[in-house]
């Protein structure tokens, strides 16, 4: 993306903005320490460029979806949305999303950089099934809200704010959606976020995204990026456990693998929190002399720490948890603890 030919990333510039090479993310506005600590004692607002949507509508649409993602996609109401993913043949997960339905389609929030394929890949399965599907990246963008703050911020701009997890609210073009742990994201077209921007950021105080991954980590909510594409079945991120598989719809890709994993017990891997001395890359391997001829783990995001040093969110083999290592097995030690032990 080029700032100076985007209205919406030349208002991000103005306000401070600065951006990583690719202009694909905010690494701070200026103060990156201050933003970490207000993302864990106050109240922040990201812009959440590393997010973007895939459309899907026509009369086929519901039926197509659930015939292709885990979750119960002919259950999901207008208002709700749902923690989803979808898996090759082999059970491993190609995408996590949010979907949720608006209007007479549905939308698929998920990690930018996966969109091109994964739209490329789903519309190999519509074949004859009535169905569109359509890349919104050029035109819907996203905000992230986050502390007590961020609800009377959203009604102070005119927002709806929904009030129970997983939930959403519409008003004219903006959608909100209210996330488990309590964050909101606000989609709405680009032409309009800087309005928007100015209006909430009068309220709340503007943070990178290094602040909203600290906030993931502390919610351990797992997305699936380019780096970490196909390389877990969901109960490895125990994506199960946070409501984005069902058990009780009927089949999509990879399902069989995806029940034999739920009913025979058999997954060694899970998702873990890290405390890192050192900085940790989506897709890393670490390491463990308890299991010398694999991988003992694979990060799935990192963040800097308000206390000092990392945090980390990562699928480990429960085996080698309590001497992990980045690098190999005489590498840094890291900290490991189970979120659902």
């Amino acid at each position: 993306m080029n700032p100076q030919a985007n209205p919406w990333l030349q208002a991000l510039g103005a306000a401070g903005a600065r951006f990583n090479p690719d202009n694909t993310e905010i690494l701070d506005f200026g103060q990156p320490g201050q933003e970490l600590q207000q993302a864990a004692t106050g109240s922040i607002l990201v812009p959440l460029l590393q997010l973007a949507c895939i459309e899907a509508g026509g009369p086929d649409a519901k039926s197509f979806l659930h015939s292709q993602f885990t979750n119960d996609v002919n259950h999901l109401q207008p208002g709700q949305a749902q923690l989803s993913s979808w898996c090759n043949a082999k059970g491993r997960m190609q995408a996590s999303f949010i979907n949720y339905p608006l209007e007479q389609s549905y939308r698929l929030l998920m990690a930018a950089e996966l969109v091109p394929p994964i739209l490329k890949r789903l519309q190999m399965f519509v074949l004859r099934s009535q169905v569109q599907l359509a890349d919104l990246s050029g035109q819907l963008g996203h905000l992230g809200l986050a502390g007590t703050a961020a609800a009377p911020a959203l009604a102070a701009a005119g927002l709806p704010v929904p009030d129970a997890p997983m939930s959403t609210a519409v008003q004219d073009q903006v959608c909100v959606i209210r996330l488990a742990d309590g964050r909101f994201i606000v989609a709405a077209p680009q032409e309009i976020l800087p309005t928007l921007w100015q209006q909430l950021s009068a309220h709340l105080p503007a943070a990178g995204l290094p602040a909203w991954h600290w906030l993931d980590v502390q919610a351990a909510l797992p997305w699936v990026t380019g780096a970490t594409r196909e390389e877990f079945v969901p109960q490895m991120a125990d994506f199960e456990k946070m409501g984005g598989v069902s058990f009780h719809k009927g089949c999509y890709p990879g399902q069989e693998v995806v029940a034999r994993t739920q009913y025979l017990g058999k997954v060694k891997r899970h998702l873990y929190r890290l405390k890192s001395p050192v900085p940790l890359a989506a897709g890393e391997h670490l390491h463990s002399p308890a299991s010398p001829d694999q991988a003992a783990g694979q990060v799935l995001v990192c963040a800097p720490d308000p206390a000092g040093a990392y945090v980390a969110l990562a699928v480990v083999l429960a085996p080698g948890a309590e001497d992990l290592h980045q690098g190999d097995a005489s590498g840094p030690l890291l900290e490991a603890v189970a979120v659902n032990p």
